[in-house]
């Protein structure tokens, strides 16, 4: 496939070189192309990358659980798991099935709607993707900040400077995808078994408590019904509190973006990768049991030992709870002494800030995937360091607009993962549709309504989320329609293929004359009528000699939201006529491309001849943007005249 001409790029200042070090036509990460492939780990190690972000929510997710359901916290984490197990779990499973490769839900969702409706609608989930992962971040980090301010060693050195230390950690985070950051699935391993097998011996403890202490479930039970009655009742309110303890459902999305890295069957075809998709199934399944076996006893351990007032927000006079935000941690420190509570919060406040560079690797890979193939970044968004730089800018804004507050940006982060959630179910819902399965998609439609339920409490009760995520889609957008608009008139063509009568039509027409004449035309009847018209016409407005040999070149749109692709040109004779057919993004840019093309493969100067177009010119530029065809004249002169300086060599653009 030949490649078309390209701009010739000035060198670069020593800063802009920095920045732009790493820029690359493909991301890098687990959402790079599979034309080159990761190196591969077992199911379990990958288990550990995704962990990360996943069970580093059992830093946060106990204490606020307890302290948006108090002591129906066991009750509605129990609705949880099974919404996990049984909602979540058979969602991206199918996920894993229909995407591979690692396009996750949001691919599927672009591939099941096409045209523009496709393009704004991922646009909307990437800014839902931009609160996800911006909120793991700034979270993540906060909750790193509690681990250890809280800290007895660490005493009151720090108290009243959280905002301060959680920039601090952001800003290192930075710093290190600045130097340049790699897969690290070795350091996730070892910190996700050290962090697991703490919390197993502060949950264990944790029980031990509660049933050598029989007065501490009679309490609870006792609490309960005095409150609610009966079972029943219990039931009722916990549906109605759980959807504030949807932290515990983050990492399903990470999972399927991961899947290039897991490896497979050995020899196995990147079209059918079963082996892949199984042992990523397994990955699922083992993440999503072991998370939530915490959840349930952290839950219980956490709501029966620990005081409810040790969970409170910081309020006018009111100090903060000492175990807001860091429930197991109180546990830790209280039964099992300050030396080994500090040793887990090393481990806790070292898998927060690692699940902080779990997000940013996944916002640097979603960014690039997405945006410059839309044509609605800058190339420069292909680049690590300037993005890195944008979403830390980001991140510190977020930090000091919450301050730092563990709680108060759970509703965010909720946000992010319930739409993604949300967005993954109903995908998987139509994909069942269109594959006639019925009884899959009755299931899936009802987890579906679940989710988009839990989504809707989520948002009412706790605004902020939307609001973040409403910020970044139309910062997304805004940047997205500017950047289409100013790249309008880039070549927008990745390559050009010719089939061999198209190849042999243009060799025959260089080997003829000097000149190459095309002549672009707009299809209509396809029969020899209208090319004789057209003949007649262009000879006689461009005064071509009729002995002169030329060539029809007919541009046909497949899908205009698209910014660049392949084109593809076949060669057909129609009477007596030759005619050049190509599919493409827009009709100027692939006709300039292909006119570049020919002058390379022959040597020759081609000459297009078009007319000028009667009517609105504000009309034909809205109707370029939007459909790839307009005011092809003019613009197509103007790619010419941005690819090519020399006017000696630039193709020539005949109007009449």
């Amino acid at each position: 496939m030949a490649k078309p001409a390209q701009l010739e790029i000035k060198k670069p200042s020593p800063l802009k070189r920095w920045l732009l070090q790493g820029h690359v036509a493909e991301p890098e990460g687990p959402h790079q192309a599979e034309e080159s492939p990761h190196h591969t780990h077992p199911w379990w190690k990958v288990m550990c990358l995704t962990g990360v972000d996943y069970f580093s929510t059992l830093g946060y997710q106990p204490g606020i659980a307890a302290l948006a359901a108090g002591a129906l916290s066991p009750i509605a984490t129990l609705i949880l798991v099974l919404l996990t197990l049984f909602g979540a779990l058979p969602i991206y499973n199918r996920v894993a099935k229909e995407s591979p490769h690692g396009e996750g839900s949001i691919s599927m969702l672009e591939n099941l709607l096409t045209w523009w409706k496709g393009k704004l609608f991922v646009l909307a989930l990437l800014g839902f993707v931009a609160t996800d992962f911006i909120i793991t971040i700034t979270l993540s980090a906060a909750d790193a900040t509690a681990h250890v301010i809280e800290n007895p060693l660490v005493g009151n050195a720090l108290h009243g400077r959280e905002v301060l230390v959680t920039l601090v950690l952001i800003g290192m985070l930075g710093a290190v995808f600045l130097k340049g950051f790699k897969e690290a699935i070795g350091i996730a391993v070892v910190l996700v078994i050290i962090y697991l097998a703490l919390n197993a011996v502060v949950v264990a403890r944790g029980l031990y408590e509660v049933f050598t202490h029989g007065a501490v479930l009679g309490d609870w039970k006792d609490q309960l019904f005095r409150r609610h009655g009966n079972p029943a009742m219990m039931v009722a309110a916990a549906l109605l509190l759980f959807p504030k303890l949807a932290l515990g459902l983050s990492g399903f999305e990470t999972g399927v973006a991961v899947m290039p890295l897991v490896k497979g069957n050995p020899g196995e075809s990147i079209e059918n990768p079963e082996g892949r998709i199984r042992n990523t199934r397994k990955l699922l399944l083992n993440a999503a049991l072991i998370m939530s076996v915490f959840l349930l006893f952290s839950s219980l351990i956490t709501t029966l030992l620990i005081p409810a007032e040790q969970f409170r927000d910081a309020a006018p006079g009111i100090a903060k709870g000492e175990a807001n935000g860091r429930a197991l941690a109180y546990l830790a420190h209280h039964y099992l002494g300050d030396v080994f509570g500090t040793i887990y919060d090393v481990s806790t406040i070292a898998i927060l800030w690692f699940a902080g560079a779990s997000a940013m690797a996944g916002l640097l890979n979603i960014v690039p995937r997405y945006l410059p193939r839309y044509g609605m970044a800058p190339e420069w968004t292909r680049a690590v360091r300037p993005l890195v730089l944008v979403f830390i800018a980001i991140a510190f804004f977020v930090t000091v607009i919450f301050r730092a507050d563990v709680t108060a940006q759970g509703g965010a982060y909720a946000t992010g993962v319930l739409v993604l959630m949300t967005s993954a179910a109903i995908a998987v819902t139509i994909s069942a549709v269109r594959r006639n399965a019925k009884a899959a998609a009755w299931g899936f439609g009802i987890i579906a309504l679940v989710f988009l339920y839990t989504t809707i409490v989520n948002i009412v009760e706790r605004p902020d989320g939307i609001k973040i995520a409403g910020f970044f889609i139309g910062s997304i957008v805004a940047v997205s329609l500017v950047s289409r608009i100013w790249r309008s008139i880039d070549l927008r063509v990745d390559g050009i293929e010719l089939d061999a009568a198209a190849a042999e039509m243009i060799a025959k027409a260089a080997a003829g004359d000097d000149i190459i004449r095309i002549i672009p035309n707009r299809p209509e009847e396809l029969d020899e009528a209208e090319y004789a018209r057209a003949d007649r016409e262009a000879r006689e407005d461009h005064q071509i000699p009729a002995e002169e040999c030329i060539l029809f070149l007919e541009v046909y749109i497949s899908d205009a939201s698209e910014f660049s692709g392949v084109l593809k040109v076949e060669g057909l004779r129609i009477g007596e006529y030759e005619v050049l057919r190509a599919r493409g993004t827009a009709v100027p840019n692939s006709i300039a491309a292909f006119l570049l093309h020919v002058r390379e493969i022959t040597g020759k100067r081609p000459h297009a001849y078009l007319n000028w177009t009667e009517g609105n010119p504000v009309a034909y530029l809205f109707r370029y943007l939007l459909f790839g065809q307009g005011e092809t004249a003019p613009i197509t002169r103007e790619i010419l005249r941005r690819l090519e300086s020399d006017k000696r060599k630039r193709p020539m653009v005949h109007t009449a």
